[in-house]
């Protein structure tokens, strides 16, 4: 009865959201976004679900489905290591990164857990519940992140390692793996930048195996790839797909996926909120493929899978892709409780003089002539300057904010700008005299 009462109150309430990044309203946060089309025609989501600002992930995961790209329905508890025992046989220990494939009828859920604890469960439905657990039996423990494959022959393979990947095949009851087929060293730290979070794809004969990849500041920011002829490798490094590097002061990790869907190729990624580490929000690009089977490297945006944001329509803090400085998309509004409560909201917060954030990319149209922001006003005055494509361009247009605030009360400033025309990378830079000076919730644009 839960269950049906929460996926009812989602489908009324929370279903519907553009198609900007990211994809999850304020409070939820899936995190290592895997990504999967079934014979249904949708695209799902399957991930970790960041519950808290203190420790990674959470008791259960939720389900993401969507038919475009654009509306989202989110079913809640699809399996959980807290509740029934005939869900999972280790109880009270959070769940990390999942990963799921379908064969002979049934979804397999593929969960890992402190320890190195490693299961599977089943379903009839991809959106759960997913049921009977039941450890899988690896060698070597210590490891987490399973991924799954199927091959265009049938065989099942299993992918799990943090700093080198190893693959075994499954047996026929997708529950066991073959011990004596596991290839170790699938991909390594040193020779792949590999760190953990694997996930394998076929694409025009060849295997794509997409991780968090370490090749930049020595943190895996990025999600990058390596391709062999063989789902047992050997692998050649590829590259960088995305990297989340800049979307948050405190961001350290990556974890993603690569899917076609309607005749386009998405990766799929998350991006560090909050000024922590794990408070992590999927997001999504469209990518690319080059002749010769190589992937260029896409930027992060706010517009994701749609089209540039609409400048005369409400444009929520939080699609912000790039932060520079201390500021940071933080929860001012969270019930920890119902995630999806329509009243949780995300703000701009802990400003400090010269932060900077982006946004990629906002379409201004025939022209913009003002600008309205939500801000709750500090203690002392600031100002909101607006500048197009670069942060070192004179701006289009400066607002003042007064002091005298708490941070907290909200108000509408408006002010008038030079005219921008066309699609544009907007840069909001700050001048402040405090830290965390005032916050910031919104803007709209006006002719």
């Amino acid at each position: 009865m839960k269950r049906f009462k929460l996926f009812i109150y989602f489908l009324f309430t929370c279903q519907f959201l553009l198609a900007q990044n990211p994809i999850c309203p304020p409070g939820l946060n899936i995190a290592d976004p895997t990504s999967r089309v079934w014979n249904d025609g949708k695209l799902y989501i399957y991930g970790s679900r960041d519950e808290s600002l203190k420790y990674y992930c959470s008791y259960d995961h939720w389900v993401l489905s969507t038919s475009d790209l654009v509306n989202w329905e989110y079913t809640p508890d699809a399996f959980a290591s807290k509740g029934p025992k005939d869900q999972v046989p280790f109880n009270d220990q959070v769940l990390y990164a999942p990963d799921i494939l379908y064969k002979n009828g049934a979804y397999y859920l593929y969960y890992c857990q402190p320890g190195g604890i490693e299961g599977v469960a089943t379903s009839s439905s991809p959106k759960g519940p997913f049921t009977n657990a039941k450890e899988i039996y690896l060698k070597k423990k210590n490891q987490i992140d399973p991924a799954v494959f199927v091959d265009e022959d049938g065989q099942a393979y299993y992918i799990w390692g943090q700093f080198q990947a190893k693959i075994a095949k499954l047996k026929p009851n997708m529950t066991e793996i073959d011990t004596t087929s596991i290839v170790e060293n699938l991909v390594t730290e040193k020779e792949h930048f590999f760190h953990e979070g694997g996930y394998m794809v076929k694409r025009k004969g060849i295997y794509y195996f997409v991780y968090a990849d370490m090749s930049r500041k020595g943190m895996p920011t990025c999600i990058g790839y390596a391709t062999s002829k063989s789902p047992l490798g050997p692998f050649k490094y590829g590259g960088v797909i995305v990297d989340n590097d800049g979307c948050d002061p405190y961001s350290w990790n990556n974890h993603g996926s690569i899917v076609e869907f309607k005749g386009q190729w998405y990766v799929f990624y998350h991006r560090t909120t909050n000024g922590v580490v794990n408070a992590r929000k999927a997001c999504v690009e469209p990518i690319f493929f080059n002749q010769d089977g190589s992937i260029t490297e896409v930027e992060m945006t706010s517009q994701g899978a749609g089209k540039p944001l609409n400048a005369f329509a409400k444009i929520e803090a939080e699609r912000a892709c790039l932060l520079a400085g201390r500021v940071r998309i933080e929860s001012f509004s969270w019930d920890q409780a119902n995630p999806v409560n329509p009243a949780n909201n995300d703000q701009l917060g802990q400003l400090e003089n010269r932060d900077r954030v982006v946004y990629k990319y906002i379409n201004f149209g025939e022209g913009a002539t003002s600008v309205s922001v939500r801000v709750a006003p500090g203690a002392k005055p600031g100002k909101i300057q607006f500048k197009l494509d670069n942060s070192w361009g004179a701006p289009y247009g400066t607002l003042e904010v007064p002091g005298g605030g708490d941070g907290k009360t909200w108000t509408t400033l408006t002010g008038k700008i030079k005219e921008i025309k066309g699609v544009h990378a907007l840069h909001l830079s700050f001048v402040a005299e405090d830290r965390a000076s005032f916050n910031v919730d919104s803007f709209v644009f006006s002719k």
